[in-house]
């Protein structure tokens, strides 16, 4: 039986994934703390597995996709003393992703970006648009070629509430929330129905925009990320959403590298 641990380290959250013979037998989410000890980690990894009853020692192979540079080497080290294995990252010379990128300097595009490629495209043939709604959403296009053709980058769903809050002194705090009403009747409640109808409008109509780029027309537009299924509902034109997009794509990776 081959198991590996794949690793999403995010800028919010970092995401852990089990697998065993291709399967996701568990999977556990934890905050990035950007000042997290060696030791804090490797005591929290031990805990995730202890609680599914998992040898950590019996892991075939570890794959990391990471926007936190700061964090890379406290994971190393962690998991090297609780598994005995050196993670691998993507973005590494000695991993292979298959994926040919349009990108004008390849080094910018992050690993997340590029295993959420690898997999839409693995799953669902190309063209094809991922968009990942996490602190930041981004789109990543995959041409009718199967290229990394590029994307976009927008401020995540939670980032303009919190800056309107920051930012204008009576404005007060609040979450992000799926809302029927079109007319606020408070100002928190304005907020809310301004902030979510805004971030499902600009969505939709980026991929509007998008489909009518040549080859576009019938691209198959697919979700993922920690947010998604607050505003998957009200966005038409999603053929897919999935949820461990992510995961998928390190443990495709993972299978390819540690094989």
């Amino acid at each position: 039986m081959s198991a590996f641990l794949v690793i999403d380290i995010g800028n919010t959250q970092t995401v852990f994934g089990l697998y065993e013979d291709g399967e996701l037998a568990a999977h556990w989410r934890l905050s990035s703390g950007r000042y997290a000890t060696p030791d804090e980690l490797a005591w929290q990894l031990y805990g995730l597995f202890e609680q599914e009853g998992r040898n950590p020692k019996c892991i075939d192979g570890i794959m990391v996709a990471s926007v936190v540079p700061r964090l890379d080497r406290t994971l190393t080290q962690a998991c090297e003393r609780i598994c005995g294995l050196t993670p691998a990252f993507v973005g590494e010379p000695e991993i292979k992703t298959g994926m040919a990128l349009d990108y004008k300097n390849p080094r910018e595009v992050g690993g997340d970006r590029i295993v959420n490629a690898v997999a839409a495209r693995e799953f669902f043939g190309s063209p094809v648009v991922v968009i990942d709604c996490g602190t930041a959403i981004t789109f990543d296009i995959i041409s009718p070629e199967g290229r990394y053709a590029g994307g976009l980058i927008l401020p995540g769903l939670e980032i303009g509430l919190t800056a309107l809050h920051e930012r204008a002194a009576k404005l007060p705090e609040v979450s992000f929330a799926r809302t029927d009403m079109m007319i606020g009747r408070d100002t928190a409640t304005s907020m809310q129905v301004g902030s979510y109808w805004a971030a499902v409008e600009s969505i939709c109509g980026l991929i509007r925009r998008i489909q009518t780029l040549p080859g576009y027309q019938d691209v198959t537009v697919v979700a993922t990320g920690g947010m998604v299924n607050v505003v998957a509902p009200d966005i038409r034109q999603l053929n897919h959403v999935f949820p461990h997009l992510t995961l998928e794509g390190l443990r495709l990776l993972a299978e390819r590298h540690f094989a």
